[in-house]
């Protein structure tokens, strides 16, 4: 099993010390990866439903701080020295593909090939519309942007003809380290696993029951099969992460309770085919306790996966 962490690049504690801290933590403890999340602004009236929550309300604020997330893996890349920085997810249609294309060719080859691009189409109407771009198609745009993406890491002299986005032959460098930066597709939708199986190197589920990631994953192997390609994606997953010796958190969608309930969830994830877990971790106890829960969760839980 791998491992991942969400950085703190949200609410109160969002700041560059606890950025620095908590990312270096993260390196040296072990954890494979570090991500963020992606909103920029938020209209007061939100009428669109988010899908990882039963009422469909978003649990964040109109007031919260929220850092960029390209800028936050930027520098977060200058702090440590291996762990792989990543989206999850970014959404396609609130930029530019040529502009976000260059965000992630230039954060791969500073940070010497550690990106992993995680993508969505975004759920929320409102906030396409505050960035002045179409909430329209979002789908066919996700995926004639990823062909754009392409077209740029992979050709000497790129151009691009589509039926949303175009550009003439152009000069595009730096290139990603490795010739491309892996891709992992969220969302819970027929379309999501279909772009698993065309594009993806992983994917990503967040936030939900094990039930409908395991329906989730053998959905993806039957697009596979369809396909005439191997299941040879992986399963990854977003979750929270909660020291609950009392068991108060719903264990459906978290990793909580004592150190030896973790390690039965986590197994149980890795029984299903996830083998790439994203750590959010929650603490009553402020920004120290966040993470002494880093560490303790690799030396309670992690470390102990394969033994008894």
């Amino acid at each position: 099993m791998l491992w991942g962490v969400h950085l703190p690049h949200l609410g109160r504690q969002a700041t560059g010390a606890n950025l620095a801290r908590f990312a270096r933590v993260a390196d040296e403890a072990g954890y494979h990866s570090a991500w963020t999340s992606d909103h920029v602004a938020w209209p007061r009236a939100i009428q669109s439903k988010y899908p990882y929550t039963e009422d469909g309300s978003f649990p964040g604020g109109n007031d919260m701080n929220w850092l960029d997330p390209l800028g936050t893996l930027f520098y977060v890349a200058a702090c440590t020295e291996r762990i792989k920085l990543g989206t999850t997810v970014m959404i396609m249609g609130y930029r530019n593909p040529v502009l976000s294309a260059k965000w992630w060719a230039s954060l791969d080859a500073v940070s010497g090939g550690r990106a992993i691009l995680g993508v969505g189409v975004g759920w929320m109407r409102e906030e396409f519309e505050v960035l002045g771009m179409p909430p329209d198609n979002r789908g066919p745009r996700a995926d004639e942007q990823l062909a754009v993406y392409d077209e740029l890491f992979s050709s000497d002299r790129p151009s691009f003809e589509g039926r949303f986005y175009r550009f003439p032959e152009i000069g595009f460098a730096p290139k990603p380290v490795h010739g491309r930066i892996p891709i992992w597709v969220g969302g819970d939708t027929e379309p999501a696993w279909r772009r698993t199986v065309r594009v993806g190197d992983a994917f990503h589920a967040a936030f939900q029951p094990i039930e409908e990631v395991a329906r989730a994953w053998a959905r993806i192997g039957e697009l596979c099969a369809e396909a005439g390609r191997d299941r040879d994606r992986e399963l990854t997953l977003s979750i929270r992460l909660y020291h609950d010796p009392d068991s108060l958190m719903k264990p459906a969608v978290s990793i909580a309770g004592t150190p030896e309930q973790q390690l039965d969830q986590v197994r149980r994830w890795r029984d299903i085919g996830v083998s790439h877990i994203l750590l959010d971790p929650a603490s009553r106890g402020g920004f120290d306790r966040r993470i002494d829960e880093l560490t303790r969760f690799m030396d309670t839980v992690g470390s102990r996966l394969d033994g008894p």
